[in-house]
């Protein structure tokens, strides 16, 4: 039972609440696990994965995932961590978003374990009377204290009374469903909250609420999000997503580990200790991490087709070599984004950033991902390589300090 637990609360952000939890487990019967996904857009990414896995957790445990596509409650839009309402989808393009969804999500779950639920089957029949009677069930200033809510008010974005409809139908999906636990991201507290309110009222078990953190894009800022740019596709080509996890920073990928590999956290933290200790390249932790993503969406085979490939982009044979730079500064370190701006590998500070977030620069054979990792330059000199208006290019940088 240990052993499922932590599994379980590998990644967490909060659990409420882990006796309640335990007590669950302990109960000699499959559980019904909820996850609800809106189908807002056609395509998941690593994002969504964090939610699929843990539900994938839960059902290698041998309990029941229940699946709930919310073709309702998308043409409302979810306002969760919004500025402004969402606008409504149209009756096909729900359509078309969940064909496309349940095709990804069974590359995860295990479809003749899964059970997949849409909530317009019991909101399509409420009338006009239930819904306003399921309205009475929280009052306004309750509502207001949601925190997207207060901001977007404060902040003089408007909210639509529609949208406070929203936590009270995934709320009601849960008593629909008997769910016993329901998983969402820390973003969802206070819908999650509301399942377990409306359930109390109506004579149900409060189902058990797990909380996953939101997954950082590329950019290790950003929520992943399709939208911003920063996002991992679980149906992108094995070298896309070879390359993308490959331009994450260091610091990123032992969250990226923590949250979407099968690695236990004492594992992760044995192999982040040796590399701060020297004993482990951080290239040869980031290519496992890279197999392993690529693996769990298509295969191990083509995740080692993806690195050998990786490894050949940068290995290139017409590489042309550069006269030496000298770069003029007060000491032998800079950020690395600096050094490829003052080498001429681009011609702004961002977009030397962008280049080196992407992985598109080497530093002595070596990728870095970090823009803001200062490098320190020997008298030697360092090598770096990338490209200039399309051309593969090599030059050695040295400091001439003022």
């Amino acid at each position: 039972m240990s052993d499922v637990f932590q599994k379980i609360k590998k990644g967490s952000s909060e659990i409420l609440s882990e006796e309640d939890l335990l007590e669950k487990l302990k109960l000699n019967r499959p559980l019904r696990i909820k996850a609800g996904f809106d189908p807002t857009a056609p395509d998941l990414h690593l994002g969504h994965y964090v939610l699929l896995k843990k539900l994938k957790d839960f059902q290698d445990a041998g309990h029941e995932v229940c699946f709930l596509i919310g073709d309702y409650t998308a043409a409302i839009g979810d306002p969760s961590g919004r500025n402004s309402t969402r606008p409504p989808l149209s009756s096909e393009e729900i359509k078309e978003n969940v064909k496309t969804y349940q095709e990804q999500v069974f590359k995860i779950l295990d479809p003749q374990k899964t059970k997949t639920y849409y909530n317009s089957t019991w909101f399509d029949q409420f009338s006009g009377k239930e819904m306003i009677q399921l309205a009475s069930r929280y009052t306004v200033a309750r509502m207001l204290e949601r925190n997207d809510f207060e901001k977007r008010i404060r902040e003089g974005h408007p909210v639509s009374i529609h949208e406070f409809l929203y936590p009270l139908l995934q709320g009601w999906d849960s008593v629909e469903m008997k769910a016993d636990i329901e998983i969402g991201g820390t973003d969802q507290k206070f819908n999650l909250l509301m399942g377990r309110q409306l359930q109390r009222e109506e004579g149900q078990s409060e189902q058990s609420i797990l909380m996953m953190p939101l997954l950082e894009g590329l950019d290790g800022v950003e929520k992943m999000s399709k939208s911003k740019g920063n996002y991992i596709g679980i149906t992108e080509a094995p070298e896309t997503q070879f390359g993308k996890v490959m331009s994450i920073s260091d610091a990123l990928m032992w969250r990226y580990y923590e949250l979407l590999t099968d690695l236990s956290s004492e594992e992760i933290l044995a192999m982040e200790k040796r590399v701060g200790q020297g004993e482990l390249h951080p290239k040869e932790v980031k290519i496992r991490l890279a197999k392993e993503i690529v693996g769990c969406f298509h295969s191990v085979e083509a995740a080692e087709e993806a690195a050998e490939q990786f490894e050949r982009s940068f290995k290139l044979k017409e590489i042309e070599d550069l006269e030496d730079k000298i770069i003029l500064n007060d000491s032998n370190q800079l950020a690395l984004y600096q050094i490829v701006r003052e080498a001429g590998f681009a011609t702004s500070g961002n977009e030397a950033k962008a280049k080196v977030k992407a992985g598109a620069i080497l530093v002595n054979d070596e990728v870095y991902s970090d823009p803001f990792m200062n490098i320190e330059i020997p008298e030697v000199g360092i090598t770096l390589q990338g490209k200039i208006k399309k051309k593969r290019v090599r030059q050695k940088i040295r400091i001439k300090q003022n």
